[in-house]
């Protein structure tokens, strides 16, 4: 597992933020997501179902696809994934089966969440493979471009 100062923390974290506001610019959910291995991003992704028409395309996933494709292999061994909102229970199996070895998110997703709000697939010792997860890397930022864009979304 990597080890991350809190101030590389926040450079990654904000790097998923950018992916978070290409999301926001196609009037997508706004999550964005990078993942580092050694110190650099291998993978970046950003919500994409409306876009491209397909479920599936959570910015997990798409970072997933993405660093699978950089390294070479479908284990992202030793890599942390960053993502602005906690990962769904799709999401969550998705980072399990990668083998990714870390998780930071921003913010809590209280109705979605698969990383501790609502389940806790990550760290679930029945699973083969276990996560470690940090919650709340520029929280405030993270929750405010969702509930910026739920708002806008309800005033239409």
């Amino acid at each position: 597992m990597q080890e991350f100062t809190q101030e590389e923390k926040e450079f990654f974290m904000s790097e998923a933020l950018k992916e978070a506001q290409r999301s926001l610019e196609k009037e997508e959910i706004p999550i964005g997501c990078v993942i580092v291995k050694d110190g650099q991003i291998v993978g970046r992704g950003h919500n994409a179902r409306e876009e491209e028409n397909k479920a599936i395309l959570h910015a997990e996933i798409m970072a997933i696809n993405q660093a699978n494709e950089t390294v070479g292999n479908w284990r992202l061994l030793d890599s942390t994934l960053f993502v602005t909102i906690e990962p769904c229970v799709m999401c969550s199996g998705a980072i399990g089966l990668a083998r990714i070895s870390q998780v930071i998110y921003g913010a809590k997703n209280a109705k979605f969440g698969g990383a501790g709000s609502l389940y806790d697939i990550l760290t679930d010792s029945r699973l083969n493979h276990r996560v470690e997860v940090e919650t709340g890397v520029l929280e405030a930022n993270c929750a405010q471009i969702m509930q910026d864009f739920f708002r806008k979304r309800r005033q239409k």
